[in-house]
């Protein structure tokens, strides 16, 4: 399942407190999607915002917050 994928890739931390981040700044419910080979994108109605495999990082939830402006 989702979280079982996430737990492997040891991103559901960073995820879940993304997505806690993004719900506390603007009210928005967000959803988890696992992907696979590290995948961790941040997209919000379609439009993707965030890449980890494009940035080689992961995001700060300030700079995702930012973009969601």
């Amino acid at each position: 399942d989702r979280d079982q994928i996430l737990q492997q890739l040891n991103y559901l931390p960073q995820a879940t407190s993304l997505a806690a981040s993004i719900h506390a700044a603007t009210g928005d419910d967000c959803e988890l999607v696992a992907g696979d080979r590290g995948v961790f994108d941040v997209s919000c109605d379609g439009a993707l915002v965030f890449s980890k495999h494009a940035e080689g990082r992961f995001p700060s939830a300030e700079e995702i917050l930012k973009k969601l402006r």
